[in-house]
């Protein structure tokens, strides 16, 4: 076998692990985040120590994108201790805050959670999506590089028919995120007017994508790179999966009201693995039109890829329709406390959903998207996004403890009810409102694009220089945090300079 066979074959053929596995470790980085907080807020306002924006980047980088690193490699298999570590630790920093707090220092813990749960919030954008893109991106990021080498477990990596792959759930992420701050979601004025335009200036958003999808297509032919082709199919690839959800959305969005959005992606759903079931379209996906595994063809050379678009738009609906909830209610801290269990409620249903849909109709197949992928990808979304949410009050209240703390990429408190905005800027601190959010939690959501680029360009390179196959973990293990380091320290100067490139 050739290098490239070898390589190929090494991420081929693989059947997954549980789904409680994977919704541990994506719950992971999200009690990471919080002790980042506590650690910021006890830092810097109880021991008086003044980051620079070289500090901060470090604090971030090691607070969270290291251990996401060795969660998907030599802590693959300590999971659930690295979550209980996490949270005793958080729970340790929280106690020290509480005690050492600068705010109702005479108050009983009952009546400064009474005063806390009054308070209402403020933030130009809503700090638990925001954490969501960032995981999702990094947790990809580490994963296209990490599968070529023989520390990341095999389990993790994508499967090739059925079963849930921590892999697996790295483009339905995407998807789910990128649909929660969709300018239909943001900006609903946007689909107002002249149903023409709008739809224009969707198809006119997708060339940027085109233009790297073929770019992806050529470069990748041209130097012989490897590729699983069952993924997507023999020419199709990541970006040409979004421009058709991008195209195909917008048209859903003209017929349908916008918060109907979890009506077309059920409707989409069920119809989807209807046809599976019912008519030939599965056959068509695993073994092409003559049912001997084909690839003769524009549709039988990218056959998974083509029609298991129809999976990832159920997906971006439903993270419309999760985006149109969250951003509806996130005034107050009660308000937020109810969306969080809601949302928590909504992803344990999905999951029970789950259970009888793998055992009575079909299984998690990445390759079809079918119905029990799509269930599975909304419902590890919403387990996640409720954890960021609970994350975001426990650490609003811990800067409800302590007078003027700042914690970049979070909530801002305001003490009393807000009447009206020109009232509630007068109630958020100055100091609150200048401080800008050097943190590398922002400079990764706002240049989530360049991100994504600069980590698959990077994937290549390395791939192209280092013999993956044959790395000792220690060699591994530094080259992944090498390689995280350099992007993310890249994305970080860039967002500092306002540095972006910005499509739609």
């Amino acid at each position: 076998m050739s290098e490239k066979q070898m390589k190929e074959a090494f991420v081929s053929n693989l059947n997954g692990t549980t789904v409680l596995e994977i919704t541990q470790g994506l719950c992971f980085p999200a009690f990471c985040i919080l002790c980042r907080g506590f650690l910021i807020i006890f830092s810097q306002y109880l021991c008086s120590f003044s980051p620079t924006w070289k500090t901060r980047f470090l604090i971030d980088f090691v607070v969270l994108i290291v251990p996401m690193v060795a969660t998907l490699t030599i802590w693959a298999s300590f999971i659930l201790l690295e979550l209980l570590g996490v949270i005793i630790f958080g729970a340790g920093l929280l106690y020290q805050i509480y005690r050492r707090r600068t705010c109702y220092a005479r108050l009983p813990f009952l009546k400064i959670l009474e005063k806390f749960l009054n308070i209402s919030l403020e933030s130009e954008y809503i700090p638990a999506i925001s954490c969501f893109r960032v995981i999702t991106s990094a947790f990809t990021a580490i994963a296209i590089l990490a599968v070529d080498f023989p520390l990341f477990p095999r389990r993790f990596a994508k499967t090739e028919l059925y079963g849930t792959g921590a892999m697996d759930f790295g483009v339905g992420g995407f998807v789910f995120g990128s649909a929660m701050v969709c300018l239909e979601v943001r900006r609903r004025k946007y689909m107002e007017g002249s149903k023409l335009h709008y739809f224009t200036n969707s198809l006119y958003s997708v060339w940027p994508l085109v233009f790297l999808g073929i770019g992806r297509l050529a470069i990748i032919k041209s130097i012989g790179y490897q590729e699983h082709l069952t993924e997507y199919g023999v020419h199709w690839n990541f970006f040409f999966t979004i421009i058709v959800v991008k195209l195909i959305t917008p048209l859903l969005l003209i017929i349908f009201p916008l918060n109907k959005s979890w009506i077309i992606a059920l409707g989409i759903t069920v119809l989807y693995q209807l046809a599976l079931d019912f008519t030939s379209l599965k056959r068509l996906i695993l073994y092409g039109t003559d049912g001997s595994g084909t690839r003769v063809g524009l549709l039988n050379a990218n056959r998974e890829g083509i029609i298991s678009t129809l999976g990832y738009v159920a997906i971006h609906m439903a993270g419309v329709q999760t985006g149109l909830y969250v951003h509806k209610n996130r005034s107050h801290i009660k308000d937020l406390i109810k969306v969080a269990c809601f949302l928590l409620l909504a992803a344990i249903s999905l999951f029970i959903s789950l259970y009888v849909v793998q055992v009575n109709v079909e299984a998690v197949s990445r390759r079809m998207a079918n119905l029990a992928f799509c269930i599975w990808i909304v419902a590890s979304s919403l387990i996640l996004l409720s954890s960021l949410l609970l994350g975001d009050i426990i650490l609003s209240f811990a800067k409800f403890l302590i007078k003027g703390a700042l914690v970049p990429c979070s909530w801002k408190l305001i003490q009393s009810p807000v009447t009206n905005k020109k009232h509630s800027q007068s109630l958020v601190p100055e100091a609150e409102r200048m401080e800008p959010s050097l943190c590398l939690i922002t400079a990764l959501n706002r240049k989530q694009l360049i991100f994504f680029l600069l980590s698959n360009i990077t994937t290549g390179l390395i791939n192209l220089m280092v013999d993956t196959l044959h790395s000792s973990t220690l060699w591994a293990l530094f080259v992944v945090n090498l390689y995280m380091f350099s992007n993310c320290l890249i994305v970080y100067v860039l967002y500092l300079q306002d540095k972006t490139i910005q499509f739609w």
